[in-house]
C-alpha cells in the first residue's frame, strides 16, 4: 500500500495535510506526530499495517504543509482540530496514536472529547512534560531565541537527540526537512503549549484501552514517568523497547505496527463487552 496524501479545510479552523491508508470502512486510526514533525513521522510504520485499518496520519497545525496560524498551539487547540477533522471525515470514534507532543494532544482529545476516542497508543510520553527541568531549560535557552530561518544544524541535532541508534541517512534527512518547514514561532509556541499545560490529574478520567510505548534509552522520558502514567490511566499497559530511544517508531517500525495492531484488537474486544 502507498498512502494517499490530501489537504482538508476544517470549517472555521485550519487547513491540514494528512496521509490516508487502508479501507475506509476499516477501524479508524488517527496518528499525531511529535513537535516539528509531520505525517511523515509515521511513514516508516505505515507499510507494516494491515489494509483493514483506516489509518489517517495528520500533519498538525503549524507543521509540514499544513496551515501555520499565528496562535493556537496549546494541547486543547490541537485536540479541537482532531475532533473537527473527525467531523469532516465523518468518523464517529477513532483509535488515537500520539508520539511525544502528539501523545499530549491525544490525551487531551480523550479528555475534552471522550466520546470520540476508542483507544490510545501513547509513545514517548509522560504525565506532564513541564515538570522536567532539562526540557524547561532547553525551551528557555535554545527554543525561545530561535529566529527564521531555523538553522538546519539545529533541526538536525534536535532530531538526532530523539534516537538511540542510527537510522537510514535518507530517512533522517527527510525528518530534518520536515522540521525546517516549521517557522520559529511554532517551535516556540508548540513547545510552550505542551510543557505549560498540566492536566495530568485529569488523565484518571480516561477509561478506554491504552498502550504506553517507551524506549528504555529515551533521553527525555524516564521509567518513573511510565510508572506514573500507569498510575493515572487505569486501563493502560506498558510495552518497553529495550534498545530504542524517544523515536522508537523510527528505530523499530515493524514492532511499533505490531503493537498498534494489538491495541486495535483490544479496543474491539473492549467494545464487544461494553
Amino acid at each position: 500500500m502507498k498512502p494517499r496524501v490530501h489537504q482538508i479545510q476544517l470549517p472555521g479552523r485550519v487547513r491540514l495535510e494528512f496521509a490516508e491508508q487502508g479501507a475506509r470502512r476499516g477501524t479508524p486510526v488517527i496518528a499525531l506526530h511529535g513537535v516539528t514533525d509531520s505525517w511523515r513521522s509515521f511513514e516508516p510504520v505505515l507499510p507494516h499495517l494491515p489494509s483493514g485499518l483506516h489509518v489517517l496520519a495528520l500533519t498538525q497545525r503549524g507543521h509540514g504543509d499544513s496551515d501555520k496560524p499565528s496562535a493556537g498551539y496549546r494541547p486543547a487547540d490541537f485536540a479541537a482540530d482532531v475532533a473537527a477533522f473527525m467531523d469532516a471525515m465523518e468518523i464517529e470514534r477513532a483509535v488515537l496514536v500520539g508520539h511525544s507532543m502528539g501523545s499530549v494532544n491525544a490525551m487531551r482529545c480523550a479528555i475534552d472529547h471522550p466520546s470520540r476516542v476508542a483507544g490510545l497508543l501513547l509513545a514517548g510520553t509522560m504525565p506532564w512534560f513541564g515538570r522536567q527541568s532539562e526540557l524547561l531549560a532547553f525551551h528557555r535557552d535554545q527554543i525561545l531565541p530561535l529566529a527564521d530561518p531555523v538553522p538546519e544544524a539545529f533541526a538536525r541535532d534536535f532530531q538526532l537527540s530523539t534516537l538511540a541508534r542510527p537510522i537510514g541517512a535518507s530517512m533522517l534527512d527527510g525528518f530534518v526537512t520536515e522540521s525546517l518547514k516549521v517557522p520559529a514561532h511554532v517551535w516556540r509556541d508548540a513547545f510552550a503549549g505542551f510543557i505549560g499545560d498540566d492536566f495530568s490529574l485529569r488523565l484518571r478520567a480516561i477509561d478506554v484501552p491504552a498502550l504506553i510505548v517507551w524506549g528504555r534509552q529515551d533521553a527525555f522520558c524516564t521509567a518513573a514517568d511510565q510508572q506514573a502514567m500507569l498510575g493515572l490511566i487505569r486501563t493502560a499497559s506498558l510495552v518497553t523497547y529495550a534498545d530504542a530511544g524517544h523515536a522508537m517508531h523510527w528505530e523499530e517500525p515493524r514492532r511499533f505496527a505490531r503493537d498498534l495492531r494489538r491495541l486495535v484488537d483490544s479496543v474491539a474486544a473492549h467494545a464487544a463487552t461494553a
